[in-house]
C-alpha cells in the first residue's frame, strides 16, 4: 500500500522532491503546503512542473494540512538557513502530530549532538516521543556526499588516516538568492562578514557531518576548526541569482576540519565560484560546472570523483536532485524506524529498490 505523504515547500529542492512523490507509486500525495501566497490553490502537478493534475491543491496552513491529510510521513523542504528557529518549530509540530518526517532542513538536525545546544534538541526529541514518530534530515552536502559515500569507500580499507570530502561548483546558474546573497555573502564587499562566515557557523553547519563520520568510524573529535578565503569580482557581472558588483565576493573556499591529537583527520572542503576563471589555483571540478570528491589517505588510498548530471538541468540542478532524491527514497525506512532522531547510522542501507521498480514498470 502506498505511503500517505504531505509535502512542504516548492522551492529549488521542494519542486524536485514533489515531482518524485507524484510520479513514484510507492507514495500517495495527500497534501501540499507552500509559503508563497501566489501558489495557494494551485495543483501540485503544476507546481512540480509536471503535465499532470493530481487533485491536490496547495495551502499555506500547515496545521490544517496535517489534520486533513493525516500523513504517515511529511517531506519538509522549506529553507532553514535563514529561519532556523521557525524550521525547528515546524518540524516539531509535524512530529508531534503523528507524522514521521524526512527533511532537507534544518541542516543541524542531520546529527545535532555536540553541535546544537540541548535546549534546541530537546523539543524535537520530545515531539518524536509525543507523536511516536521519527525524523531524518539529509541532503547532498551536508548529507550523502559526506556520510554514506565516504563510509562506503572506507569500508574497503585496511587502514584510514584521513578522509577529505570536497565540493567544487560554479554557482552562476543557481538562483537561490536568499542563500547566495544573504547567507553566503556573494556580491557583498569583502569587509562584510556574512552569516555563514561568522565564527562557529561553518562548524555548526558542517560539523554535523564531521561528528557523524567520527561516530561511524568509532572515535570522538577533540575539536572542529574552520577557515575560509574569499575572492572579489574583477568587474561587475550578472548571475542567475542577481548582480555581482566589482569588488563583491565572487568566489570562496572554506574548510571545516575534525581534529584528533592535533591532526586533521576529517576535512570538508568547499570551493564555490561564480565564474570558472576565478582562482584557478583552488581545487577544480572533475567535470565542467561542478563535482564532488572523496579522498582517503590510507591503505588503500582513494580519490573518487562523483559527477552528477541531469536530463532536466545543469550541474546545479543535478546536485539539488541528489539531495531531494536522498530524502524521498528514505521515506519507507524512516516510516519503519523506531521513534526518534535518525541518521544514516541508524537506517538500513538503501538500495533504491523502489526506484528501479518504478523505472522498469513504465
Amino acid at each position: 500500500m502506498a505511503i500517505r505523504v504531505l509535502h512542504v515547500a516548492t522551492g529549488n529542492v521542494g519542486r524536485i522532491a514533489l515531482a518524485h512523490l507524484i510520479e513514484d507509486p510507492r507514495f500517495e500525495l495527500a497534501g501540499l503546503v507552500v509559503s508563497n501566497p501566489a501558489k495557494v490553490g494551485r495543483d501540485a502537478g503544476e507546481l512540480a512542473g509536471l503535465d499532470a493534475v493530481t487533485g491536490v491543491a496547495a495551502t499555506a496552513d500547515l496545521d490544517a494540512a496535517l489534520a486533513a491529510a493525516r500523513p504517515e510521513c511529511t517531506v519538509y523542504c522549506a529553507l532553514g538557513e535563514n529561519r532556523l528557529g521557525a524550521a525547528l518549530g515546524d518540524v516539531a509540530r509535524i512530529l508531534a502530530s503523528g507524522s514521521d518526517v524526512v527533511a532537507t532542513a534544518p541542516v543541524p538536525l542531520v546529527h545535532p549532538w555536540g553541535v546544537l545546544p540541548e535546549r534546541m534538541i530537546a523539543p524535537v526529541e520530545d515531539a518524536c516521543r509525543t507523536g511516536g514518530t521519527s525524523l531524518f534530515v539529509t541532503g547532498v552536502d551536508p548529507g550523502w556526499a559526506n556520510d554514506v559515500l565516504p563510509f562506503t569507500i572506507a569500508a574497503t580499507c585496511r587502514r584510514v588516516e584521513q578522509v577529505r570530502c570536497s565540493e567544487m561548483a560554479d554557482y552562476a546558474t543557481y538562483d537561490g538568492a536568499p542563500v547566495m546573497f544573504d547567507f553566503m555573502g556573494f556580491g557583498r564587499p569583502l569587509d562584510e562578514v556574512p552569516k555563514l562566515f561568522r565564527p562557529g557557523i561553518l562548524a555548526a553547519s558542517w560539523g554535523v557531518s564531521l561528528r557523524m563520520l567520527a561516530r561511524g568510524f568509532g572515535f570522538e573529535l577533540d575539536e572542529i576548526t574552520e577557515r575560509f578565503e574569499r575572492e572579489p569580482a574583477p568587474e561587475a557581472f550578472d548571475v542567475a541569482a542577481g548582480h555581482i558588483p566589482a569588488g563583491g565576493m565572487a568566489a570562496v573556499r572554506f574548510q571545516i576540519a575534525g581534529v584528533v591529537g592535533g591532526r586533521e583527520v576529517l576535512v570538508i572542503d568547499h570551493t564555490t565560484r561564480l565564474r570558472g576563471d576565478l582562482r584557478p589555483d583552488w581545487p577544480q571540478p572533475a567535470q565542467a560546472g561542478g563535482s564532488y570528491r572523496v579522498e582517503i589517505v590510507g591503505e588503500p588510498s582513494y580519490r573518487v570523483d562523483v559527477c552528477p548530471s541531469s536530463a532536466e538541468g545543469d550541474h546545479n540542478h543535478a546536485a539539488i536532485a541528489v539531495g531531494a532524491g536522498r530524502a524521498v527514497n528514505a521515506i519507507p525506512d524512516v516510516v519503519a524506524a523506531p521513534p526518534g532522531l535518525r541518521t544514516p547510522l541508524d537506517l538500513p542501507f538503501n538500495t533504491a529498490r523502489g526506484v528501479f521498480a518504478t523505472t522498469l514498470a513504465r
